[in-house]
């Protein structure tokens, strides 16, 4: 499949765009730019209250996915049970490191990101921007989960935290 051919996509479908995480498809709309009639996708993300024009001959090379299935997020939960990884490299790499796989859309790469940054109680403080991406990456992967098993975001949330915390007893 070539990077400009037309996704699969339809109105009603939720898909993962990878600097906004899970919304959902609106409407597929004609417009005129530029002197130019573009077709494009309506997403909106009810959460971030954003709506979004993708052209849909960009769709795939923006980065634009469908929900992952039901494999990729047992995956991704596994992921989440596994140790920690903390390169030893200075903060403010780690940190681009991490803004890049929560921005990426790829489902394990978030799961890397919350898995490593998690704290229970009895671990030392968070820096503010330790919290800040571990909370946008434990967002993006509550959404998608909770998309694909039509769960409400609270349990998707739940299941995480249980995941999470099992973990941390393991230890």
């Amino acid at each position: 499949m070539s990077k400009s051919s037309k996704p699969d996509f339809r109105p009603n479908d939720f898909v993962v765009y990878p600097a906004h995480g899970v919304g959902k498809i609106v409407k597929v709309e004609e417009q005129e730019i530029a002197g130019v009639n573009l077709e494009l996708f309506v997403i909106a993300f009810e959460k971030d209250k954003m709506t979004l024009r993708v052209p849909t001959n960009k769709a795939t090379e923006v980065g634009m996915r469908p929900l992952a299935d039901e494999n990729v997020v047992a995956h991704a939960m596994k992921t989440l049970k596994g140790k920690a990884r903390v390169k030893r490299a200075m903060w403010s790499r780690r940190a681009q490191e991490y803004e890049q796989k929560i921005n990426s859309g790829d489902l394990i790469a978030i799961a890397e990101v919350v898995r490593d940054l998690h704290r229970t109680d009895d671990q030392r403080e968070q820096s503010y921007s330790e919290r800040q991406l571990y909370e946008a990456a434990l967002e993006r992967l509550t959404r998608e989960i909770a998309a694909v098993s039509g769960a409400e975001e609270v349990d998707a949330q739940a299941e995480i935290n249980d995941v999470l915390m099992s973990r941390a007893r393991a230890a």
